[in-house]
């Protein structure tokens, strides 16, 4: 058995963020293990650009943005194993896994910071019914037969759901000839970034189908076709609405469900309303010593906060190693109030220390709406903003000044409020 002090799982950005943020807090005895032949993650095939705004304040694509983490890890000599699979991660922290340069091996880390990322979601889980015939990927896949393989998978397309990465893979798929006819989605807004719908959709005259979705699945070889309907309130086809698009391709944008299976193996607690591992404000998970970050945590907008959140983790971890993270005490919840989803973290410590930042997403889209975080019923921080939408993550710093008091509070609340009409 080996030993570490900080073992990370996913070598994608969240991992390599997390291996910088620990370097930087002081760890040294650091690894990082990576099922794939190369570091990256799925920003390997994100060629597009708009990534690292934030954190370089320059405009990258997916794996330029990759190779300024991946060139840190090795300027800081951070060990890294690719082709790795991890197996099981037990509560006690000992990480099981095999490769074909080492074999099976067992693992001994002090601390353990999981960043598996996330997967999408398949046709299986829609229901939708029709013909199983080829011709029905997932965005994602569309994207890495394109980027990195080379290969089409279709010249007349259609596209179900409305997620970031649809809406990249109706531009790119127009850019290599291939004719989209739509872009579905079942809700009344879209899933997707403000940005991704104008640069990727309205510049190319892509229609945006709100409100409809794909009825029938037709072709029995190849697809040949399929039939998409308006739905109602109750997201319920509409009879007589339907309408035909001939293509040979369906790419499904319906949802990224993250990788907590070994999350699970661990003991670690599962939020319903994430997915996501249950956190407290330091990244920790329910399990000491084993904390969360990236979209295997939640699933986030930009790959930006992603490094952010992954940096915050992984300083956290080394100061769990070293003994200096706060623990026990009492947990305060974090509860979801009118229109927002998907908190996190969702306990922050009587012992917080800091700034503490939340991240939610709105749970329908709000105009002149107020983001209210209250305290024992007293508001203690407000935030107004012009336009709140499920694709876009809401971020909030709580200073800890505004923290007085936590140790003798119930929860802690935040909800939107929207002015009446």
């Amino acid at each position: 058995m080996r030993n570490t002090d900080i073992l990370i799982i996913g070598g994608g950005p969240a991992g390599l963020a997390a291996a910088v943020g620990a370097y930087e807090a002081g760890a040294r005895d650091i690894l990082i293990l990576d099922r794939e032949e190369r570091l990256g993650g799925i920003l390997k095939q994100c060629i597009h650009n708009g990534f690292g705004l934030h954190t370089f304040q320059e405009e990258l694509t997916g794996p330029e943005y990759a190779e300024r983490f991946i060139r840190q890890v090795e300027a800081l000599s951070i060990p890294y194993e690719t082709e790795t699979m991890v197996l099981d991660v037990s509560p006690d922290k000992v990480v099981t896994c095999v490769s074909r340069t080492r074999g099976l091996e067992h693992i001994k880390a002090k601390a353990v910071i999981l960043c598996m990322g996330c997967r999408e979601r398949p046709r299986g889980s829609l229901g939708t019914p029709g013909e199983r015939c080829p011709g029905v990927y997932t965005a994602g896949t569309a994207q890495k037969f394109t980027n990195l393989e080379g290969m089409m998978p279709g010249k007349e397309v259609v596209i179900l759901g409305s997620g970031d990465i649809g809406l990249i893979m109706a531009r790119r798929m127009t850019f290599l000839g291939a004719k989209v006819h739509a872009c579905v989605e079942l809700m009344p807004y879209s899933s997707g970034l403000k940005r991704n719908i104008v640069q990727c959709l309205d510049d190319f005259n892509i229609p945006l189908l709100l409100s409809h979705t794909v009825v029938d699945i037709r072709g029995r070889e190849h697809l040949e076709g399929v039939t998409v309907a308006e739905v109602g309130p109750d997201l319920k086809p509409i009879p007589g609405t339907e309408k035909d698009f001939p293509c040979d391709t369906l790419l499904l944008s319906v949802g990224l469900i993250p990788e907590n299976e070994l999350s699970e193996m661990a003991g670690v607690k599962i939020a319903p309303s994430t997915s996501g591992a249950v956190v407290d404000e330091q990244l920790q998970t329910s399990v000491p010593g084993i904390f969360s970050a990236g979209n295997v945590l939640h699933v986030h907008d930009l790959v930006d906060f992603v490094s952010e959140e992954a940096k915050k983790a992984g300083a956290n971890a080394w100061r769990y190693v070293q003994d200096q993270l706060p623990q026990g005490g009492r947990k305060v919840p974090v509860e979801m109030g009118f229109g927002v989803g998907g908190i996190v973290p969702q306990f922050v410590s009587e012992k917080a220390e800091g700034t503490v930042s939340f991240m939610f997403r709105p749970r329908n889209v709000y105009r002149n709406a107020r983001v209210i975080v209250e305290m024992n019923g007293k508001e203690i921080l407000s935030k107004r903003t012009m336009i709140l939408a499920p694709g876009e993550m809401v971020n909030l710093s709580l200073p800890a000044q505004k923290l007085q008091g936590l140790d003798k509070a119930d929860s802690i609340l935040i909800r939107i409020e929207v002015p009446q009409a």
